[in-house]
């Protein structure tokens, strides 16, 4: 799957050792970064990274090849721009549990690490909302720094 296909995918699934994480994505919010997400994942990018950050009660992240926050890159080179639509539906709802967003290091830097939210939290728009856990929110809770992604699979 390429381009248009991957810009349309509507769900992946995160493989760890401790159960799957299903995610609705969101192509009709954040079409560019479903792609990024998306094409990266049928390439096998995340496959073996780890969850390097982990705050209870708030976040955990992934998505970084050297496995400290400092790495990633886009399908679109470096990084590319934000999607933070006001008139999305994701953007009104904000950055509630089970919400998966892009990390990125100011604004117009996503790359490849994303974070899922532990609980509702008030952040500022900053973070380009892509998808949402629709099972295993439980295996999110579970994770712990160092946890690995063993797969991650688009499923349609």
């Amino acid at each position: 799957m390429k381009g248009i296909k991957m810009m349309t995918a509507t769900l992946m699934k995160i493989h760890t050792a401790k159960g799957d994480i299903e995610i609705q994505l969101y192509p009709q919010d954040a079409p560019k970064t479903v792609e990024n997400f998306a094409t990266l994942a049928s390439e096998g990018y995340y496959n073996g990274l780890t969850f390097h950050r982990v705050e209870p009660g708030f976040v955990i992240q992934g998505g970084d090849p050297n496995g400290n926050g400092t790495g990633g890159h886009s399908i679109f080179g470096d990084t590319f721009e934000d999607e933070l639509n006001p008139n999305t539906q994701s953007y009104k709802d904000g950055y509630k549990e089970g919400v998966v967003a892009m990390a990125n290091r100011g604004p117009n830097t996503n790359g490849s690490q994303f974070f899922i939210m532990l609980a509702d939290t008030p952040l500022p728009h900053a973070y380009t909302i892509f998808g949402k856990v629709v099972r295993g929110l439980d295996v999110v809770h579970k994770i712990a720094v160092g946890d690995k992604m063993i797969s991650v699979t688009i499923e349609k």
